[in-house]
């Protein structure tokens, strides 16, 4: 279902379309942390305060120890005293922090002294995490650069548009030199961060991959075609290293082309080898 556009956005006069840039986007995301921590998605971690008791503690005792042990920074915590001051990276270290506290919470009691509200006993950590997943990824749509978490609670690159299905689509196929090679590709090119040669080593390991189907290959493409599928990958700096490589081009632009078109190819490969099977 496609998500409706307003007015000013669908006349492209609204100045945030592109998204909030980093300072903007933090008290949103403040203001998220906020709602989870009050519906109780926090209580089992980092505990919770009680009109009578005081603070209840969790799992978490301590916060800015564990913080400090696990992200190695210091002045993070507390989220919503601390988070204006925060870096992209500080942002996206403590969503995948909290990606590892969340769990939601599911029995307790209510305590009604002064609407003190309620204490939660039990709870489900891998529904916390769906939900926590959910909420977050609607919050990094409106970020003006495009990332979304993982399922396994990682920063990653969200893929241009149109080509997002191609990282959700099932590999047809289980053998492990191809699985692997081929997340191994999609994690180096998607994580947060990765650099021009990271992005590099992507395409090469899909390179490897169609390496590997070669015999298959031969079968579904003529000789020239399938000896213009690897021109990319060893005259383009790719896979050799020697003075015959043409290096004079927008690497930053071109393997991204270079990704998916050999991704998309894997898979087209793949699926025909399924299909005459």
């Amino acid at each position: 279902m496609t998500k409706r556009q307003y007015y000013s956005t669908r006349i492209d006069k609204n100045p945030n379309t592109k998204g909030f840039t980093l300072v903007d986007f933090l008290p949103l995301f403040v203001r998220l942390f906020n709602q989870l921590n009050k519906d109780g998605y926090f209580t089992e971690s980092f505990g919770f305060e009680c009109v009578n008791s005081g603070l209840i503690p969790g799992n978490v005792v301590d916060p800015v120890y564990d913080i400090l042990i696990k992200l190695r920074k210091k002045n993070i915590w507390p989220i919503e005293n601390k988070a204006d001051k925060y870096s992209e990276e500080d942002l996206f270290d403590v969503i995948e922090y909290l990606f590892d506290n969340v769990s939601r919470p599911i029995e307790g009691t209510y305590h009604d002294w002064q609407d003190c509200g309620m204490h939660w006993e039990t709870f489900n950590k891998e529904e916390g995490k769906q939900y926590y997943i959910t909420k977050i990824n609607e919050l990094l749509e409106l970020y003006d650069k495009k990332y979304v978490l993982s399922d396994h609670g990682e920063i990653l690159l969200k893929a241009e548009k149109g080509f997002d299905r191609i990282f959700e689509a099932d590999i047809p196929t289980k053998d492990i030199n191809i699985n692997g090679k081929i997340d191994n590709a999609i994690y180096r090119f998607r994580k947060y961060g990765a650099s021009v040669e990271e992005r590099r080593l992507a395409v090469r390991d899909l390179s490897d991959v169609l390496e590997y189907l070669k015999p298959s290959l031969k079968k579904l493409l003529s000789t020239k075609d399938e000896s213009d599928l690897f021109n990319i990958a060893n005259n383009f700096g790719i896979r050799h290293h020697n003075d015959k490589q043409q290096n004079n081009y927008d690497k930053s632009l071109w393997f991204s082309w270079m990704f998916y078109f050999y991704l998309a190819t894997i898979h087209l490969i793949l699926r025909k080898i399924e299909n005459d099977k």
